[in-house]
């Protein structure tokens, strides 16, 4: 009998250790939404039941990942722990030189204190909050170049993460020496947690070479990048999710990374780079803000975690209980009526708010209004990916995003298959009332990434 024909998802592993979740009620949970200013980055953890809102360092690490962490070596310069850590990343992104940090924004604060600066401009598939936060710090821009399926929720196309190659080959030829790099993110989180194909990653690769430029990954949700080329590429579906890592990273510059995501940690991150003076001057920038470049930041216990996650997250075991456990998600919001993101991503679910909620204009915020509901209603955190996030441009005017997006974010190894069903239950309950549901305005932010601290006020 094929494996496949069970409709139960079930989870690879056996749960070694609990963790209690603490039950609230209906008022009590309004009373912390207005406690946290409508904002639930603001809203404390403990009260939270099902916490969706990243699936960022939330994840549960393994017996053998606790067991590295005892063979931590914390010297402060040339400790054992960083090799076992380059080695590791090595092995599946072959990249000259390895720059610990605490974590993926952090490499992407170096990465473009070198690259970025007034006068240039960086185009991605889609540039995330932080990538993009980073980058206009520097007085920098950065582009979207994302493929116009890529925008919309209800096409199925199998890699809505794709680069539009003509325009990034036009958008090179306009822009010249005012572009540093190109970027990739894989998977694209703010287009829905969609995967890029190989075929446009190398594509990618070879309009930015011939241009003259490095491509870096974004490569925080590489392993599901890796399965969905496996599963949905021709020519792919025999390769070892390792390899097809492998081809990918060879065909970029460089990465940087968010290790709180497919490496299993629950801090960390890099900066990989085969160019040696602009290693030389990430590094002097590590030293700077981050710490010696054996460390960069994390104890070497946190090395040693990282590098066996890296070992467990090509698991194929894994990677088909990860994407079955979003997409099972997903269909059930989908049978009910509430239009997703299609098809579903890897790491996460994208409710399409606007769809839902089309009575809130998008500049009255209705990805937080759906948000705010949730917890209200159940407990269930997640997190407003559109106008709030992406609304405010660089000049300070308002414009509504491309998509107004809820993501549930799912964290690795964490929730069972009961608690999803909850989280389908409070779906279904706040659908029953979305009539009802107002829009927000903000009346506190501050001048970036506004999302985690900006103060919001009910219109109604």
């Amino acid at each position: 009998m094929a494996d496949d024909v069970f409709r139960t998802v079930i989870e690879p592993f056996r749960i070694h250790s609990v963790e209690p979740l603490k039950m609230t009620t209906a008022a009590q949970r309004r009373a912390a939404a207005e406690r946290a200013a409508y904002n639930l980055f603001q809203v404390d953890a403990i009260d939270v039941l099902i916490d969706l809102l990243t699936d960022s360092g939330t994840g549960a690490m393994s017996r053998d990942q606790w067991a590295a962490i005892q063979r931590g070596d914390e010297s402060y310069a040339g400790s054992p722990s960083f090799f076992v850590f380059r080695d590791a990343v090595q092995n599946l992104f072959p990249y000259r030189h390895v720059i610990p940090t605490h974590q993926g924004r952090a490499a992407e604060k170096i990465l473009f204190s070198v690259l970025g600066g007034r006068g240039r401009v960086i185009p991605s598939n889609t540039h995330f909050d932080t990538t993009r936060a980073n980058i206009e710090f520097t007085a920098a821009l950065a582009h979207d170049l994302v493929i116009a399926e890529g925008l919309d929720p209800r096409a199925e196309h199998p890699f809505k993460g794709n680069m539009d190659l003509a325009r990034l080959d036009a958008y090179l030829h306009e822009q010249g020496d005012a572009v540093p790099c190109v970027m990739m993110t894989i998977t694209n989180n703010s287009g829905g947690g969609q995967p890029v194909s190989m075929a446009n990653l190398r594509g990618v690769a070879e309009i930015a070479h011939a241009h003259g430029k490095p491509l870096f990954l974004d490569a925080c949700r590489f392993a599901e990048n890796a399965w969905f080329v496996k599963m949905r590429e021709p020519g792919y579906a025999d390769a070892a999710i390792p390899d097809i890592v492998r081809e990918m990273a060879g065909l970029a510059d460089g990465m940087t990374m968010s290790a709180k995501k497919d490496p299993m940690g629950n801090i960390g991150g890099w900066l990989a780079v085969n160019d040696d003076e602009l290693a030389a001057q990430c590094r002097n920038l590590l030293i700077l803000t981050e710490g010696f470049p054996t460390y960069g930041g994390l104890a070497g216990r946190d090395l040693e975690a990282l590098a066996q996650g890296l070992t467990e997250v090509v698991s194929e075991d894994y990677l088909r209980y990860r994407i079955r456990s979003t997409g099972y998600l997903a269909d059930a919001l989908e049978a009910m009526g509430i239009e997703c993101i299609k098809p579903a991503g890897g790491h996460a679910v994208y409710v399409d708010a606007r769809a839902l909620l089309s009575h809130i204009p998008p500049l009255e915020f209705p990805g937080q209004a759906l948000a705010v509901a949730l917890y209200e209603t159940g407990g269930v955190r997640s997190c407003e990916i559109g106008s709030v996030m992406f609304g405010r441009q660089p000049d300070g005017s308002e414009k509504p995003a491309a998509m107004e997006l809820v993501r549930l974010a799912i964290p690795r190894r964490t929730y069972t298959q009961s608690h999803i069903d909850y989280v389908i239950e409070v779906f279904d309950q706040v659908r029953g009332r979305v009539s009802d549901l107002g829009g927000y305005r903000i009346v506190e932010e501050p001048p970036a990434l506004r999302h985690f601290t900006a103060k919001f006020a009910p219109l109604t």
